[in-house]
């Protein structure tokens, strides 16, 4: 079999995703929890406390600045962490993915249910910290609301790549030079905290080409109450991010599964 044949995913993506959506109604309590209960420590603790002392930033309140970050940042995490955790889960210890392809579902199918689940997942997280933010006062342009379609878009940007790492992992191990190599850097570098124009010039180009950077720069105006700029150009790196890491993780989940 060709692994690199382009991939053709089909409806039985939906009932992959559909699969995943009746487990986790199992866990969602606790989901919802960890969703409300975490941004809300970071937006009281570095918003408010931090806030006071920062004052404006970039010609917002610190506590909206901060939560626009939040809300590309938890997009990203929550969609490489369900891709390369429960994926990899799904993969190999439990041999879900086995037992789906002696179904009429092929692995493109699998992988784009995967990637549909990871953002969709992306999007409640994020939502829950909107709603967080705009109950603390932090966010209240009705502006923001069209933020939510970014959420799901960056979390199949970030569950693309994340997904390959996945595939090609022999272990849980083996994520952790991924978070510490890519998530973490993303999240310290590329503007949740500060702005990118504060790092040094080559450290801004560098950064420019990471896509945490795009979905903040998409996100942090609408929260403001603004336009983006360069709406197209944000998008399309997300969705060329999104397309690559889709094609290689069928390949490689191809290559593991099919030898």
């Amino acid at each position: 079999m060709n692994h690199w044949a382009v991939p053709l995913p089909r409806a039985g993506a939906i009932a992959v995703w559909r699969r995943n959506a009746l487990v986790w109604r199992k866990l969602v309590h606790s989901s919802v929890l960890l969703n409300f209960g975490e941004p809300l420590l970071m937006l009281l603790g570095l918003g408010f406390g931090l806030g006071r002392f920062i004052g404006d930033m970039a010609g917002m309140p610190y506590l909206t600045f901060l939560a626009s970050g939040l809300l590309a940042s938890s997009a990203m995490n929550t969609a490489s962490f369900e891709a390369l955790y429960s994926v990899f889960t799904r993969m190999v210890p439990q041999q879900t993915y086995d037992a789906m392809l002696a179904t009429p579902l092929a692995i493109d199918d699998i992988v784009a249910g995967e990637m549909l689940w990871c953002a969709t997942k992306s999007l409640m997280s994020s939502s829950a910290i909107l709603i967080v933010a705009w109950a603390l006062g932090g966010i209240r342009e009705p502006t923001a609301l069209a933020c939510i379609p970014v959420f799901f878009l960056a979390g199949l940007c970030f569950a693309g790549p994340a997904l390959l790492v996945s595939a090609l992992s022999p272990s849980y191990d083996f994520f952790s030079y991924y978070t510490t190599l890519v998530i973490t850097p993303m999240f310290i570098f590329c503007g949740v905290f500060y702005p990118i124009s504060t790092l040094p010039g080559w450290l801004q180009i560098v950064v420019q080409g990471l896509p945490l950077t795009h979905a903040i720069a998409l996100i942090r105006p609408l929260a403001g109450g603004a336009m983006p700029e360069s709406v197209l150009a944000h998008v399309a790196v997300l969705l060329v991010y999104a397309g690559a890491g889709f094609y290689c993780s069928v390949a490689a989940v191809r290559r593991r599964l099919l030898k």
